[in-house]
Order: structure tokens, then sequence, then C-alpha cells
């Protein structure tokens, strides 16, 4: 398909600035996809569709604050620095885009924080905006990853416009998040609060744990109109035996397996074997759906509603299928649902 079939008109400001002031208070439009019914409700409404034994697949994955605010040597220039992911921990080297890109080459030093708290060095080129950074550091690997976090900032997308705020720190980070690695927050999970995780326990639905490190990829512009061109960055995930085992105890007792998030959809996925069954994994995925696409896991799905063009809409009308997904999004609009990170839910089952 073409990138351009992906695009749609939406106006600006159903783009949510703020979360909700409670989690699961979010919209939530719930889709049948055989019988191609709709329902209004609220995220809280979610749990009335699901019954004992079925199986919530989540990203447990923790968003670290990866953007940093610094200053080029000598000439003191304003520096932003994206950090994307550690490339060799006791070496401190990180891939990173900076930003303007065009003032910082090999060999520059850049430095972050009152008197200069942290100092890294420009080794490599990676790609326009990407460079290799080693950080300057004489502390303990904790040490350094401590500095990080205190001048680090909630990497909350640029399309809000607007200045990070505190509640941001704990918003924009699922309540189950465990293993620091994402720069972007799986963002279906966000509305799970735990009295509602609670109710869902209670009446017997099982929380599957994936690891899938978001990376920037998700909301970089597609440059190529063959979508069959598109290279996807890598994002490192993680199944454990215990998840690919109730996963699988799952689908042979034919219970629902509903992937929360295309995060967790994409590792399911890129796990899965001929046979149809969850495998244990450990690496990194590069995997990229799109229309026409067979999925061979999760029957049902939660997910926000995604900008044009990106590549979260594209799974969704693979899930949906094509032509369904536009008449469902121009719903979402007409209905005034928000859109994107803090934006309303859909569940399609």
């Amino acid at each position: 398909m073409k990138l351009s079939q992906f695009n749609f008109d939406l106006p600006k400001n159903l783009i949510a600035s703020h979360p909700q002031e409670n989690r699961d208070d979010s919209k939530l439009m719930v889709i049948n996809r055989k019988d191609k019914s709709i329902v209004h409700r609220t995220f809280q409404n979610v749990m009335e569709y699901f019954s004992d034994g079925d199986v919530f697949v989540i990203n447990n994955t923790k968003v670290f604050p990866a953007r940093l605010y610094g200053e080029k040597e000598k000439t003191g220039a304003k520096i932003e620095v994206f950090l994307l992911r550690e490339l060799n921990r006791d070496s401190r080297l990180w891939d990173v885009l900076v930003d303007p890109a065009r003032k910082i080459r090999i060999g520059n030093k850049l430095y972050f924080g009152e008197d200069e708290a942290l100092v890294a060095e420009v080794i490599d080129n990676t790609t326009s905006r990407g460079r290799t950074l080693r950080f300057l550091f004489d502390g303990s690997y904790d040490e350094f990853k401590k500095t990080i976090q205190s001048l680090g900032e909630t990497p909350l997308p640029k399309i809000h416009e607007r200045e990070i705020e505190p509640a941001d720190d704990e918003r924009y980070q699922t309540i189950y998040a465990k293993h620091e690695g994402a720069v972007a927050a799986p963002t279906a999970g966000l509305h799970f609060s735990r009295e509602l995780m609670k109710r869902l326990e209670i009446k017997g639905i099982t929380f599957a744990e994936v690891t899938l490190h978001t990376g920037l990829g998700n909301f970089r512009d597609i440059e190529v109109e063959d979508l069959t061109k598109h290279k996807v960055d890598s994002e490192e995930m993680f199944i454990t035996q215990n998840t690919s085992d109730l996963v699988n105890k799952a689908f042979a007792k034919k219970h629902r397996v509903c992937a929360v998030g295309t995060t967790s959809m994409k590792a399911l996925e890129s796990a899965v074997s001929i046979t149809g069954k969850i495998k244990p994994f450990a690496g990194w995925t590069n995997k990229f759906i799109f229309p026409p696409y067979e999925f061979k896991t999760a029957d049902s799905m939660i997910t926000n509603f995604h900008l044009p063009k990106s590549p979260m809409v594209m799974m969704i009308s693979a899930f949906l299928g094509y032509e369904y997904a536009k008449e469902v999004y121009q719903i979402a609009i007409d209905k005034k649902y928000n859109f994107f990170t803090y934006g309303d839910a859909m569940l399609i089952i």
C-alpha cells in the first residue's frame, strides 16, 4: 500500500494536550469486527467485554527522561540531545539525536547541567541528525544513571506544543512500567488504573507481560510512498517463558487474548512460530505491520487513536481492514474523540 492512503484530516484540537484527571475516565469506542457494530463507552467499561480465563498482553517497558538540554563547548550554543538507546554500558556510549544537527560535529564536547554535571563527546555521525556520544563521567554506573534522571526531561512528543509539567513524569508512564528503556510510552496502557486492573483480576483476567522498548521510529515521518520500501527502526524486546505459556494456554482453551497497544501486538507477532504458538524471545524486532496482513496471535486489541500516516494507524488498518478503519476514524473525528498520547481508546473485538 501507499503512504498517502493513510493520510486524513485531523483537526488539531482533537490532539489531547493533557490526560484525563483519572486514567480510566477516557472515552472508549468498542468495535466489533464481525458485525461492524460500534458502541461508545468509557474505559472503565472495558471489563464488560472479557471473561474468566481471558488474557491481556501488556508492555511493561518504562520510559526514561530521554530529552537533555545542554551547551556546545566554546560557543555556548544551546543544544537538545534526545537519547535513543544505550550502546555500551561500560563505555557510556549512546545513540542520540541532536538539534540543531548542523552545529554538532565529531570531536565536539557538550555540557549539561549546572557546573557541567555531565559532559559528552561526539565520536560518530549516524544519520543526518544522529550521533554517537561518549559520556565522560567518573562515577559509578548507578551514579551516571541518576545524573541522567536528574537532568533529563520526560520525552513527551513535541506535537503537544507545551512545556513539560511535573504531572507528565507520572502520567506519561503506565502504572505497571518495570523495565527502563523506552523513549515513548505504550499509550494504550496509560488508561489502566490500579483499581481497574484489580477488578479485572478479580473477574479472572490474567495479565501477561512483554517488554518492548518503544523507540522514536514510531513518530518519525515515513519518507517513502511505497510502504514495502520503508525501513523500520529496530526495537529491543523480551518475552518470557511464563508469558508464552499464559498466552498459549489461552489460545488452546479458546479464551480471548487482547493485545494492549500496538507494541504488545508487535511483540506477539514477532515471536509467533509457524505453528501459531508464542515462543520466548530476547532480541530485536523491526516488524512493520500494514495491510494486507494476517494476524496470527491476539484476537482483540486496545489502542489509542493515532496520527495520520503513522505506523500505528497502519497496524490498526490491518487489524480492522483498511476501508473499515477509515470509517471508524471518521466516526471518531465526528464524535470528537481525543487522539494521540493522552487521547481516548478503542477496543477492537
